[in-house]
């Protein structure tokens, strides 16, 4: 029996650095990267195009049933496609982001996903590097590397006031803020999976933290458990 590929849990709060992070270590590992966050987000995307309501499991746990969510790598980026269409900007708007919030605390969704997100990493050749809110805790509690990247709300909120502002998205740093810290209570406030770091998980705070060093860290570490593995 071929033995499973090397898992990676990277956890932590919206601008925190996660999907920086994980992109340069998947690219020097040749790791596969799933964007959980960007899964929830591509659900969120279609709910919102078919008009269903957030909180209407029903009709939400049809659409997963049908939901077709893929990753490729184009150039330096991660592209999301949902349906075979490149949703990559499109799902990263702030009204997508706080839809995402809403339906990511449906358990019939985060238990219709689970499944995919397993597969995805563990059909990966080598390893895989998953990014998100609960893999740590819920998807892979096996994980053979576990972190949690943190920041001060004010640091995260400038961080992504100026990703949309290079996505050219108008938002002024009062309202990202405002809707990162409903999302910061959202996420830690559900019952199902909230946001918190594995009692294993190495935590780090990178407010202060350059995130090439964050990166040195974390793949210091992985190797560092790949070679013991």
């Amino acid at each position: 029996m071929s033995a499973r590929p090397f898992i990676v849990a990277i956890d932590g709060p919206a601008g925190a650095g996660k999907s920086t992070v994980s992109k340069v270590l998947a690219r020097r590992l040749g790791f596969a990267l799933v964007d959980t966050g960007a899964i929830y987000r591509s659900v969120a995307l279609k709910a919102r195009r078919e008009g269903l309501a957030f909180d209407d499991d029903e009709k939400l746990g049809e659409l997963l049933s049908r939901v077709r969510i893929s990753f490729q790598v184009v150039g330096e980026d991660n592209h999301v496609f949902l349906d075979g269409e490149d949703v990559s900007g499109e799902i990263r708007t702030p009204e997508n982001s706080m839809a995402a919030s809403q339906v990511s605390s449906r358990p019939v969704v985060r238990a219709g996903l689970l499944s995919l997100q397993r597969r995805l990493a563990l059909g990966a050749p080598k390893g895989a590097i998953l990014e998100g809110r609960d893999i740590g805790t819920v998807v892979f509690p096996d994980a053979d590397a576990k972190f949690f990247l943190e920041a001060d709300p004010d640091t995260r909120a400038r961080r992504r006031f100026e990703e949309l502002f290079q996505k050219g998205v108008e938002r002024s740093l009062e309202e990202v803020l405002a809707d990162q810290i409903k999302r910061d209570q959202d996420d830690a406030s559900r019952a199902v999976a909230p946001l918190k770091p594995a009692e294993d998980a190495m935590r780090l705070d990178s407010t202060s933290m350059p995130l090439s060093e964050v990166v040195r860290i974390l793949e210091q570490t992985i190797l560092e458990r790949m070679s013991k593995r």
